[in-house]
């Protein structure tokens, strides 16, 4: 099974957001349609950064590595300038 490890970016809160789930797609429109109650009030969220990782094991290292470094300078690390 693949996981992804993601980054959106609300526009209208001006803030990052990063997780990790073994249905993208899904999981993307459960973040927009507020589902989520600790971000609910920054829709719509926006993919910036995506990887898709073999095990979950691995989406949770990599999703803990965004989080210890911020995800404004890990994709400044990673050549994607974004302004916010």
């Amino acid at each position: 099974m693949n996981f992804a490890v993601y980054v959106l970016f609300s526009p209208s809160c001006k803030k990052f957001y990063t997780g990790q789930t073994s249905d993208f797609e899904n999981r993307i429109a459960e973040h927009n349609r507020g589902e989520t109650k600790s971000i609910k009030t920054c829709v719509p969220w926006n993919v910036v950064w995506t990887k898709k990782v073999e095990t979950r094991s691995q989406a949770v290292a990599l999703e803990t590595k965004i989080k210890s470094r911020g995800a404004s300078r890990f994709l400044s690390d990673l050549g994607i300038n974004f302004q916010l």
